[in-house]
């Protein structure tokens, strides 16, 4: 990706958003009572005021905002736009980037296997990776130019092919390594190591986080700290940019 392509996917998140109230607890629970009897299947989040006067919206665990009317009559899935004179802002786009970078900003980073660089870090980018796919290949053999360069890389396991899978079986091996990182690297260089799945490892929980809050659809998928995210490879000059360094 191209850096006007990670400043436009940014520029649009730069304006104020509106902070949405909480509504009245017997009015939240009628509307959603109602929903979800017509659809038992739809699990709505906590119910707030949204920044269109009249129009309620609540998350839907999994699978993106909901805006709701006021009697739970009707509703909509989309993004919400607020129209100015400087043009379009995506409300519900900006009400996500800072979900996902609160959300990231509060895993434990003992859960993830990172790359640091020799000094203080200038930035850190996390990345949602795989053992086999061509581009988390690619990427890894980006990491010690990002490395010099302040940036320090923090895994996140998505084996694509689910936790059913060779896939799931070669990164467990990483995150149960004794040394994460050099297995980790092994693996993508595609070296024949011994399979060791441990009991308690993070990989489900990640591949969860992936799915349902970030939205990874493929590998890598790289989440900035802003919680602005870029599915696919970009090279180590354009990351750094997009970082501001």
């Amino acid at each position: 990706m191209k850096i006007a392509a990670v400043a436009a996917l940014c520029a649009p998140f730069l304006a104020p958003v509106t902070v949405t109230a909480e509504i009245d607890p017997v009015v939240a629970e009628a509307i959603r009572d109602r929903v979800q009897r017509a659809n038992p299947k739809m699990r709505l989040g906590e119910l707030k005021e949204s920044p269109m006067p009249g129009i309620f919206q609540a998350e839907v665990v999994g699978n993106g905002t909901v805006y709701i009317s006021k009697d739970g009559g009707h509703f909509v899935f989309g993004d919400l736009f607020r129209v100015s004179d400087e043009g379009l802002v995506n409300l519900s786009e900006l009400k996500r980037l800072k979900t996902r970078a609160d959300t990231m900003a509060g895993l434990n980073i003992d859960d993830m296997i990172v790359f640091s660089p020799a000094g203080e870090a200038k930035a850190h980018i996390y990345v949602f990776t795989d053992v086999d796919c061509g581009y988390c290949v690619k990427l890894h053999q980006d990491v010690p130019k990002l490395n010099k360069m302040g940036i320090e890389v923090r895994y996140l396991a998505y084996p694509r092919a689910g936790l059913n899978s060779v896939a799931y079986r070669k990164i467990a091996t990483a995150w149960c390594s004794d040394d994460r990182n050099a297995t980790l690297t092994r693996l993508k260089n595609r070296e024949n190591i011994s399979i060791s799945v441990c009991d308690k490892n993070p990989i489900a929980e990640q591949l969860r986080l992936g799915d349902e809050v970030i939205g990874v659809r493929g590998t890598p998928t790289i989440v900035m700290q802003d919680g602005t995210v870029v599915p696919g490879y970009i090279p180590p000059e354009t990351m750094a940019k997009a970082l501001g360094i």
